[in-house]
């Protein structure tokens, strides 16, 4: 199995950016968290990250053929974009929602996600052990278990 986990805008800033909201691990310690998840399974996974709204689409496409599921926290775009939730609808790669804080916690704009209708899960306030809980459940979902 293959996987690729997906990062939206300021998730590079993640141990800068509201320490009180997501941590203090970094996204490098992210992206080690995936390989060593995909490692540990006997799945590979790719990482990528981009503050661009297009190129998450680009990214989300050029996935056809190539994964077998996805791990997505848009961030930001979760609430605005209608272009990642058709991209994601277009491939029909099960996926998983995530994100690092508790948005249902947070201030009313978040409580919207474009995206989860479509998601075969969601997974928030878990931190980036989310994404660890994200990448298993889409095994277990391919592996029909």
């Amino acid at each position: 199995m293959r996987f690729l986990v997906i990062n939206g805008p300021n998730i590079n800033l993640l141990g800068l950016r509201e320490p009180s909201i997501y941590g203090t691990q970094d996204y490098r310690a992210l992206v080690e968290l995936v390989a060593e998840t995909a490692k540990e399974n006997g799945f590979e996974a790719d990482c990528f990250q981009s503050n661009h709204e297009g190129s998450i689409v680009d990214e989300i496409q050029k996935a056809y053929g190539v994964y077998d599921g996805i791990v997505i926290n848009p961030a930001a775009y979760t609430h605005t974009s209608v272009a990642i939730l058709d991209a994601l609808k277009a491939v029909a790669i099960p996926f998983v929602e995530v994100h690092i804080s508790a948005v249902e916690k947070r201030e009313d704009f978040r409580q919207v996600s474009y995206i989860r209708p479509a998601a075969s899960s969601t997974i928030t306030g878990h931190g980036i052990e989310g994404y660890r809980e994200a990448l298993l459940f889409l095994q277990n979902l391919l592996a029909g278990k």
